[in-house]
């Protein structure tokens, strides 16, 4: 059971989260950038971050396949490629779960204000436009959303393959180790492929987004 001090922290520390978040876009919106326009922005930054992200994963492939092709000589300075590219990877992986996490916080304080400001309306017509609107707006964002998802989804496991791969290695730098990782070499070509499929699909579906939203 939580202690009444570590419950009044935890509201407190929403409470100082949500003031920032409103100062945040407060002063954006001084800037004349408002929630629509900074949606937008997210959505742009995360299409790009996947964009770098998929090339990035082919990058490693590649260097897997260098390291699965080896013919003799030193095996070192392959491995030590591969272990670039796995930090590469992850980090541009970060990069996109970041870049996922700032749309989903921006198109919430968009569609809190948007659904709020509703009511505001004397004129029943253009309350109803700005509803149907809304609507349509959030079925195109959930779609969007649930395509960013499942890339983000199919990173882990590739990620995952990448690190067993790479940890084999650092222990087992000799032609047999080569030999026994080729076996899988199909397997992971595959995994990639299909990571690449779902990035793609989300970079569309952003970039048909954006330009939904750039729509008067």
């Amino acid at each position: 059971m939580r202690r009444p001090w570590v419950c009044l922290a935890l509201v407190a520390a929403v409470g100082v989260l949500s003031s920032c978040q409103k100062a945040y876009y407060g002063a954006m919106e001084t800037l004349g950038k408002h929630k629509r326009d900074l949606l937008v922005e997210r959505v742009t930054e995360a299409r790009d971050s996947q964009e770098q992200a998929k090339e990035q994963f082919k990058t490693a492939l590649d260097a897997f396949s260098d390291v699965t092709g080896f013919g003799g000589g030193d095996l070192k300075p392959k491995y030590e490629k591969l272990k670039s590219q796995l930090d590469a990877s992850e980090a541009r992986a970060s990069a996109v779960n970041d870049r996922v996490a700032g749309v989903e916080k921006v198109a919430k304080a968009l569609f809190d204000e948007w659904e709020g400001e509703l009511g505001q309306y004397a004129d029943d017509d253009l309350r109803l436009s700005s509803e149907v609107r809304l609507r349509e707006t959030q079925m195109r964002y959930a779609q969007l959303l649930r395509a960013m998802r499942r890339a983000q989804q199919k990173m882990e496991p590739v990620l995952a393959a990448f690190r067993d791969r790479v940890l084999y290695l650092k222990h087992n730098l000799n032609a047999e180790a080569v030999a026994s990782l080729q076996s899988t070499a199909v397997e992971l070509d595959a995994d990639v492929a299909r990571l690449i499929a779902e990035m793609e699909a989300s970079i569309l579906e952003a970039g048909q987004f954006i330009d939904a939203m750039g729509k008067p």
